[in-house]
C-alpha cells in the first residue's frame, strides 16, 4: 500500500537544493529543479549510507558529500564512483503549496 505524505512546504526548498525529510525511520531526500520541478529519493548515498541532503547539487545531479559519488535525483541512476548502485525514487506531487511524497 502506498500513502501520500505531506513532506514540506513548496518555499521549504530552494531551487536548485534539496531537504531531509524523515518519515516512517527512513529518511529521504526532496529536490527543487531550476525548472521548479520536485523530486525525491532515499536519503542516504547508497556507497557508505551518508545522508545526501549535505551534499552539493548541480543540474539534476545530487553529489555525495563523503566520496563525491554522483546520481541522477530524477531517475536515481548512479553517475559516478564509488557509487554503483541506483538510488530508489519516490513519485512527488504538488498541492495547494505542499509537496507530498507516495510512500509505499
Amino acid at each position: 500500500m502506498s500513502d501520500w505524505v505531506d513532506a514540506c512546504a513548496i518555499d521549504d526548498i530552494e531551487e536548485e537544493d534539496l531537504i531531509r525529510f524523515d518519515h516512517g525511520g527512513r529518511t529521504f531526500a526532496i529536490y527543487r529543479s531550476a525548472d521548479d520541478a520536485f523530486f525525491c529519493t532515499d536519503g542516504l548515498c547508497t556507497h557508505e549510507q551518508v545522508h545526501l541532503a549535505d551534499g552539493l547539487v548541480m543540474d539534476h545531479i545530487i553529489e555525495c558529500p563523503k566520496h563525491n559519488g554522483q546520481f541522477d535525483y530524477r531517475t536515481g541512476k548512479a553517475l559516478r564512483a564509488p557509487v554503483c548502485e541506483d538510488l530508489a525514487t519516490h513519485p512527488v506531487k504538488v498541492e495547494n503549496g505542499r509537496v507530498l511524497v507516495r510512500i509505499g
